[in-house]
């Protein structure tokens, strides 16, 4: 870095209450609260089942990057533990490709913000409410890190209460009718129609790849490691409570939610935790999830940005992008690299305005081949990590559980995934621009080492 940089730098600013609820923000975004209908209508009331599976590989995956998180931790996270254990050329690819995943993240929370606010004022454009939420969430990232963690903080605590509150709510509508009329829903819609499997093990296959997409974001904890207090005690525990509270907030919101609410009834636009109370006729408690769902779209775009940030400040110091992503503002803020990312957000705005239809599955699509690809990293890199650690002879804190047989197991899953994607219309054409985006790097990589 030049010295017009040296006076500044990444701050730990980060508390174990900001750790916390960024790991558990990062856990619960759009994709349980918007695309989770989608997934229902594919598996039925199996879809607790799905993601009882993905949660469990994601822990893996977690425990996988919270190994070196803790051994080494630094903002940049897996990009530089790639650079590190595995070669200049991973380095390169996986943070890059950790930047394009989040802008895309970023794109796909932009262009549900719009429907949101919709539900109460129908006449505003989508791409108006994409382009406010951005100049705001872009702003907040732009201060300091200890703002980044404190609006994350808030906005998680939301999403979390909501959930909490919705679960509660629902177990009373299904075993004392509250709502209802006093008539218990009861639980029989969970099989009532066409049974737990209505289509059959395929709908469950089918739906894993909108399963990991909603996980996306929960490897965050790992890039937030350069920026905690006490990593070596907050990563720990954000990581192990990671596998409860996917128990608690996908599966069991999943079953209570289609415990009211007949599966084959749901309509796949809009939010299914809104479209449940309305149907039981509690229009104020629609409202307020509404509002909670538009913080969680908030949260995880807040979240992209911060990553996008610390990603392109990464690679800057690592050689691996201009420098001019590497300065750092008074409060250690990367701004350039914030500000860069920002505006290929912007194309978010531009797809709201062109085509507010699709645009949220062309964004979804693009970002589970890319987070997918970031999890293989992971995976693979903690392997190398293992094997160089053992050549030390150094013994680590916070050990991957039965190693390597679940890094394996992990890996296999991943590949089944994009295996799955083929076979989706919506998702095969990621399929054809992944390849062609890793090429794209590994000549940009060539080119940025023949100017060397």
């Amino acid at each position: 870095m030049d010295n017009s940089n040296t006076q500044h730098h990444i701050q730990r600013g980060l508390k174990n209450r900001h750790i916390q609820m960024i790991a558990l923000g990062g856990a619960i975004g759009t994709g349980l609260f918007y695309g989770s209908a989608t997934v229902v209508k594919m598996a039925g009331p199996a879809i607790a089942l799905s993601y009882l599976i993905g949660g469990i590989i994601i822990f893996f995956i977690m425990r996988a990057l919270g190994e070196m998180s803790v051994d080494h931790p630094v903002s940049g996270s897996f990009s530089q533990y790639a650079y590190q254990y595995w070669g200049e050329l991973p380095g390169f690819i996986s943070g890059w490709n950790y930047w394009f995943n989040y802008v895309v993240v970023g794109m796909a929370e932009l262009s549900v913000i719009g429907t949101y606010i919709n539900y109460w004022i129908p006449d505003i454009p989508t791409w108006v409410s994409a382009l406010v939420c951005l100049v705001v969430v872009t702003f907040i990232n732009t201060i300091s890190v200890k703002t980044y963690g404190e609006f994350e903080f808030w906005f998680a605590i939301i999403k979390v209460l909501a959930i909490i509150g919705m679960i509660i709510f629902g177990a009373a509508v299904i075993f004392f009718g509250i709502g209802n009329g006093g008539q218990p829903t009861g639980i029989s819609n969970l099989w009532a129609h066409g049974g737990f499997f209505p289509n059959g093990l395929h709908g469950v296959i089918m739906s894993l790849v909108l399963v990991m997409f909603s996980f996306g974001g929960v490897e965050l904890v790992g890039i937030t490691a350069g920026e905690a207090e006490n990593p070596k005690k907050t990563i720990p525990q954000a990581i192990n409570q990671v596998v409860w509270r996917i128990l608690l907030f996908y599966v069991g919101a999943m079953v209570v939610i289609l415990s009211i609410f007949p599966w084959n009834q749901m309509e796949t636009t809009g939010s299914p935790f809104v479209q449940i109370f309305s149907y039981v006729g509690i229009p104020s408690a629609a409202n307020l999830l509404n509002f909670v769902v538009l913080t969680a779209a908030l949260s995880a775009y807040n979240s992209a940005l911060y990553s996008n940030g610390r990603m392109l400040y990464g690679l800057a110091e690592q050689g691996n992008a201009p420098k001019f992503f590497g300065k750092l503002n008074a409060a250690g803020t990367p701004v350039n690299a914030v500000l860069f990312s920002t505006a290929f957000t912007l194309i978010a705005v531009l797809i709201s305005y062109l085509d507010p239809e699709k645009v949220f599955m062309y964004f979804m699509a693009l970002a589970t081949i890319s987070i997918i690809i970031n999890w293989a990293t992971i995976l693979i890199v903690q392997l190398k990590f293992r094997k160089h650690k053992e050549r030390e002879n150094k013994s680590l804190e916070f050990k991957m559980p039965f190693y390597p047989f679940t890094a394996y197991i992990s890996l296999a899953f991943l590949a089944l995934v994009v295996g799955i994607m083929a076979f989706m219309p919506d998702m095969r054409y990621s399929l054809y621009i992944a390849p062609a985006w890793l090429l794209g790097l590994y000549c940009a990589y060539k080119i940025r080492n023949k100017g060397k």
